[in-house]
């Protein structure tokens, strides 16, 4: 099993990134697909997962409004646009993947991650 992050950066307060997620190695449609993210210092938090059919978004209240998830079954991609990003946006995010019948314990649950990419909101 491998996801594969990329697209993290820095970014100015108020910018925008959109971070990729490819999967490999399990059967990409069985699975919710979401991001955690973890700060210096903190846990590590569900920030957005979506349903196996690309359906339902799920999303932490301090996303909710700027940030979008979405996926590609074709591409086993899955994408997290990031807006109106705030320095407390920071920390590595990490693609995860949980069974499909989890529904949105997506946020607090995974059973695979990738190795994380950095976001750095900083001015």
């Amino acid at each position: 099993v491998q996801l594969v992050e990329s697209g993290g950066g820095l970014v100015q307060p108020g910018g925008s990134l959109r971070l990729s997620c490819e999967a490999s190695g399990f059967t990409f449609g069985d699975y919710l697909i979401g991001w955690f993210r973890q700060a210096p210092g903190k846990e590590r938090e569900g920030v957005s997962c979506i349903t196996s059919g690309g359906d339902t978004g799920f999303y932490e209240d301090a996303v909710k409004g700027r940030f979008s998830i979405s996926r590609d079954n074709y591409r086993k991609k899955v994408y997290l646009q990031m807006n109106n990003l705030k320095p407390e946006d920071s920390g590595i995010y990490y693609c995860t993947a949980l069974s499909k019948y989890a529904g949105r314990r997506c946020l607090q649950h995974f059973t695979y991650q990738g190795q994380g990419t950095q976001v750095t909101v900083s001015s």
